[in-house]
């Protein structure tokens, strides 16, 4: 089983992803379906630390149609699509409708627990990580089992993620969105340009930072640019 892990990390290497953990469903608990329609055993959790992919993504875009609309999530579910195909895994996707439970698959899979912008605080790459997709096996893929990661923002006093921010959009009761979206839509071009200014003040994981240029495509992409 070890030979088909390394198989499968390999695999997504080449576009410049990881594997994020994974888990065994228990018996009787509630699974989406793998690839023959079978509730799966087995999830695999697939992502990013950095802008590892991002190289592979414009490659990838450059020969696709510019008007296409979430090059992203596409560019993800052809990688993760081929992946699953060559290990007799279902791939599946965070839109995809209805809407699985990555968060919960997420923290489960690697310990994790979410900062006070939602995203969840990793140990190492601090806020710049994302989840891909997931591949779910009908059979049982064992991982070791995930402990409680460090959750940072427990020590951070200061909380600069929520100081930032030009319209307040974060704060302990929750994201106001339709400030957030107005404001990146109006005045914000430093939020346009180099992104989110809580994202960008926390101090955690800055070596795996995304670019100003990956940075302005999400906010383009969240704004409807």
């Amino acid at each position: 089983m070890r030979g088909k892990i390394d198989s499968i990390v390999s695999a997504l290497a080449r576009d410049g992803l990881i594997l994020r953990g994974g888990f065994i469903f228990a018996d009787g608990e509630e699974a989406a379906s793998g690839p023959t329609s079978l509730p799966a055993r087995s999830v695999l959790l697939v992502g990013q630390a950095g802008a590892e992919p991002w190289p592979h993504f414009l490659c990838w875009r450059e020969k696709q149609p510019q008007t296409m609309a979430n090059p992203l999530d596409t560019w993800s579910r052809d990688v993760l699509g081929a992946v699953a195909e060559g290990f007799g895994a279902r791939a599946v996707s965070p839109s995809d409708r209805p809407y699985l439970p990555f968060q919960q698959w997420a923290m489960r899979a690697e310990g994790l627990k979410p900062s006070p912008l939602g995203i969840l605080m990793h140990p190492q790459y601090g806020l710049w990580h994302a989840y891909r997709g997931a591949l779910l096996f009908e059979d049982e893929i064992a991982l070791p089992e995930a402990q409680d990661a460090i959750h940072l923002c427990d020590a951070c006093v200061e909380k600069p993620c929520l100081k930032s921010c030009p319209v307040d959009a974060y704060s302990l009761d929750g994201f106001a969105y339709q400030a957030c979206l107005a404001h990146v839509r109006g005045q914000g071009v430093p939020c346009r340009t180099g992104g989110c200014l809580d994202r960008n003040a926390c101090p955690y994981g800055m070596a795996y930072r995304y670019p100003p240029d990956v940075q302005a495509f999400h906010m383009a992409s969240f704004a409807g640019l």
